[in-house]
């Protein structure tokens, strides 16, 4: 849906046509006969063409037209050509407005079919999160670099498995399409390998697997794997990925690091050795923040980098998905305009116990941002 700004740039642009003929039509009687305005009328109808329909343009021109005889009659331009000419102008501008709203009409079909279809592409490949899964509330946001995109190369989902809560967030190397195809390739690997892997580590190897095979060249995916059990902790698995972020119950916050650094997913040909996973204390009243480096490196005015650790207060709100609506906000005024990168940032709140059961959101619910 277009913003508030755009609605407002759309309706000067609907009234810029008769506001113009008026300014014409006043300004030519002021001025007296002796003068003549009347070429300017014509500035009418091409404004009507950049905002309308191609029948409102012709209604334009037709006024036009008989807001140009008009003037013509009163000033006495008839008697010589220029009257004529003036008309023949109006005339031409008011054809050419109507061709390009033709044309605008017809795009703006074209985009919305394809605004549809990225609609569609969106709800399959980034589905909201469960609103609760076990134990836990989870929420998440998300902001494409690209302009208009719903989607790109960051990736997150949430699934209860019998194995306790499994989570995924990842970030594609690269942007546009391609990442897109990426991230469809290692989300539908993680919602299949999630329910039948006994461990994280068989997990990340179906991943690898997957991945191998759909990319080419030095192309990668980092990768943070979690589960949530019930023995309050968390078990980490980390393929090259920003370490997450934990917040306690008392505010203090806490990025806990994998006992060594493995490579991202596609890169395991170069024969490093795989990640090990980590255990950490997560239990009652404690969050936990998933997110990729277009939150990390965003930078402000001077270059300085989004100091996450020092926000982890901006998530004590009641409600994870106000918490991390406020976190949002506060990364977007620290970048001072459109993100350089994905921005994605997944968001667990251990809030009691359950029976591993997960409710999803209908479409749209649970989903902070795009």
């Amino acid at each position: 849906m277009p913003d508030r700004n755009q609605s407002s740039d759309w309706t000067v642009l609907s009234c810029m046509p008769v506001v113009v003929m008026a300014v014409v039509a006043v300004m030519d009687v002021v001025a007296g006969p002796g003068v003549g305005f009347l070429p300017l009328v014509s500035l009418g109808p091409a404004f009507a063409g950049l905002a309308g329909g191609w029948r409102r343009t012709a209604v334009i021109g037709l006024a036009a037209l008989v807001l140009c005889v008009g003037l013509g009659l009163y000033d006495g331009l008839f008697e010589e050509r220029r009257g004529y000419t003036a008309m023949a102008s109006v005339a031409g501008v008011t054809g050419v407005g109507i061709a390009a709203a033709v044309t605008r009409s017809r795009r703006e079909r074209e985009l919305a079919g394809v605004r549809s279809i990225a609609e569609v592409a969106q709800r399959v490949l980034l589905r909201p999160v469960p609103l609760t899964a076990g134990p836990l509330q989870a929420a998440v946001s998300y902001t494409s670099a690209v302009a208009e995109a719903r989607i790109g190369g960051d990736l997150y989902e949430v699934v209860a498995s019998p194995h306790g809560i499994r989570v995924i967030v990842g970030d594609v190397q690269g942007k546009g399409l391609a990442a897109v195809e990426t991230a469809a390739v290692v989300l539908g690997a993680f919602r299949e390998a999630a329910h039948d892997e006994p461990d994280l580590v068989g997990l990340g190897e179906r991943l690898e697997r997957s991945v191998a095979r759909e990319l080419e060249g030095e192309k990668f995916v980092t990768v943070i794997l979690a589960e949530i059990g019930s023995r309050h902790e968390a078990v980490f698995l980390n393929h090259g990925h920003p370490a997450p972020m934990v917040v306690r119950r008392d505010g203090t916050v806490d990025f806990p690091q994998p006992p060594a650094y493995a490579l991202p997913l596609g890169l395991g040909a170069h024969g490093a050795e795989g990640p090990s996973p980590y255990r950490v204390d997560f239990a009652p009243g404690d969050q936990l923040l998933l997110y990729t480096d277009g939150v990390t490196e965003a930078r402000d005015a001077d270059g300085r980098f989004y100091p996450l650790g020092e926000r982890g207060h901006l998530l004590k709100d009641p409600d994870a998905h106000r918490s991390l609506e406020a976190l949002r906000a506060d990364l977007a005024r620290h970048a001072g305009g459109p993100p350089h990168d994905d921005a994605a940032m997944l968001l667990l709140r251990y809030h009691g116990h359950g029976e591993g059961k997960s409710s999803r959101p209908s479409e749209g619910e649970g989903v902070t941002s795009r």
